[in-house]
């Protein structure tokens, strides 16, 4: 992976900005280096590691105005980008309950209008979900002891959008392996 990402997202003040686990930047570079030890496709490890810049519905401090998306793009590409802007344009609470289905439309929380993402849009906003949240929980035991039942809720649901990897961190994380997929 380019350095130039990186450098950006300290351009940017990532680096300054505190987040569980130490910083912005930080919790960036373990979200991308999660998605890489799934196997996960070269555009999406460079989404998780932008997936903060727009702020998301948990995570309000934008790096960028949604209205430069071509900043970022020209930094990281264009569908890892389109990765980056769903993922911050989604209403978690509509987003989570909706993501399954095929064909659901999720609310964009930048313009209260509808959009309906398609399947592998949809598996990649649960791969990178999971790898953001997992990183929250392993950061902040209280955190996975708050919000970890939870999330192995919501990812048993997901899991048809899951790798096996992802999966699988899942239930390393926030469960003990209950409901990990048989070889």
């Amino acid at each position: 992976m380019s350095s130039e990402p990186r450098a950006f997202l300290r351009r940017l003040g990532a680096e300054s900005l505190a987040h569980p686990g130490g910083t912005l930047l930080a919790h960036l570079d373990r979200v991308r280096e999660r998605l890489a030890g799934w196997g996960a496709r070269p555009d999406l490890q460079l989404a998780g590691l932008c997936h903060a810049c727009y702020g998301t519905d948990g995570f309000p401090a934008a790096l960028l105005a949604p209205g430069r998306r071509t900043d970022l793009a020209a930094v990281i590409g264009t569908e890892a980008e389109a990765i980056v802007y769903a993922y911050g344009r989604c209403d978690r609470a509509g987003a989570y309950a909706a993501l399954i289905e095929p064909g659901a439309p999720l609310r964009d929380r930048f313009t209260g209008r509808a959009f309906v993402p398609g399947p592998r849009l949809r598996r990649d906003l649960a791969e990178l979900t999971a790898a953001n949240e997992l990183d929250l929980a392993w950061e902040d035991p209280e955190f996975r002891a708050r919000w970890g039942p939870d999330l192995l809720e919501l990812f048993t649901r997901l899991r048809p959008l899951l790798s096996r990897a992802a999966w699988e961190d899942c239930t390393a994380v926030l469960g003990d392996g209950v409901g990990a997929p048989a070889d």
